[in-house]
């Protein structure tokens, strides 16, 4: 069984080494977080441009509905692997219309921010813009992936199999510490559907989340329901978290918040989808 997972990850690795190759033919344009998914694929496309002597673009949002700290890696990121590193400055809330947080909202936002990419492709003749969707992700209520095929962007994990953890793996064979960097999906996703959103609110989850990370915790979420915080952390991590429960509770309810519970069932990407996953667009 292992010599046959060991085959089939090979496998994926020639196919997308054999369609980068293809693409960096001539200069492209790569969507850019700082992730461990497009940090990887951002590595892969600069390997396979050097052959052709091309210039891979990564772009990376600067927006308020993700972490500020990973603006900072992003640039770091795109630095050690060759790429040209180019910011895009939005406002999501007003700009793609998604301040009220409708069910559609990944699908709002992805189609305004790749079309704001696709934009900065054609003012340098850039035929191909590659983002990171892997296999997973197909797996979860990700209504942003119907926006992406919709405009025409490629998804090379995607087209080749690559779950999460085979992109992590292919980070490791380079070497990348970004490979094991927990996921940090847009702030937005801690609110349920219909809320309102602020950046100041989506702040104080920021605040929360890095503030629990730092006592050790890797997957983390703090999903807020009105004025109760509820926490999400990886499920044998549950007991630790509750030993921290009253420096936890003290630093939450300083920032406003009346109630504070843990989530028994532990951390799960897109709790808040559960209800949504096979709505309609």
């Amino acid at each position: 069984m292992k010599g046959n997972a060991m085959d089939r990850f090979d496998e994926k690795c020639q196919g997308l080494n054999r369609l980068m190759d293809d693409l960096t033919k001539q200069d492209i344009m790569l969507a850019f977080s700082g992730g461990a998914d497009s940090s990887v694929l951002l590595k892969a496309a600069c390997e396979q441009a050097k052959k052709h002597d091309t210039n891979v673009y990564a772009v990376t949002i600067h927006t308020l509905l993700h972490p500020m700290k990973d603006l900072e890696l992003a640039k770091r990121l795109a630095k050690d692997c060759g790429a040209v590193h180019k910011l895009l400055f939005i406002d999501e809330l007003e700009e793609a219309g998604i301040a009220d947080n409708p069910k559609n909202r990944c699908y709002l936002c992805k189609k305004y921010m790749f079309t704001r990419i696709l934009e900065e492709a054609q003012k340098w003749n850039i035929e191909y813009v590659i983002e990171g969707t892997n296999a997973d992700d197909t797996r979860e209520y990700r209504p942003g992936i119907k926006a992406l095929q919709e405009l025409g962007i490629l998804s090379p994990f995607l087209r080749n199999g690559f779950s999460k953890e085979e992109v992590r793996r292919l980070g490791r064979v380079y070497k990348m510490a970004v490979a094991d960097k927990p996921s940090t999906p847009c702030l937005a996703t801690r609110f349920p559907y219909q809320t309102r959103l602020s950046y100041e609110n989506m702040r104080k989850v920021e605040t929360i989340e890095d503030y629990i990370k730092q006592m050790g915790f890797y997957n983390v979420r703090a999903r807020i329901h009105d004025n109760l915080v509820r926490i999400e952390v990886d499920e044998k991590d549950i007991p630790a978290l509750m030993e921290k429960r009253r420096e936890l509770v003290s630093m939450i309810k300083q920032m406003g918040y009346v109630y504070l519970t843990v989530d028994l069932e532990g951390f799960r990407s897109g709790s808040l989808d559960i209800m949504n996953c096979t709505d309609d667009m």
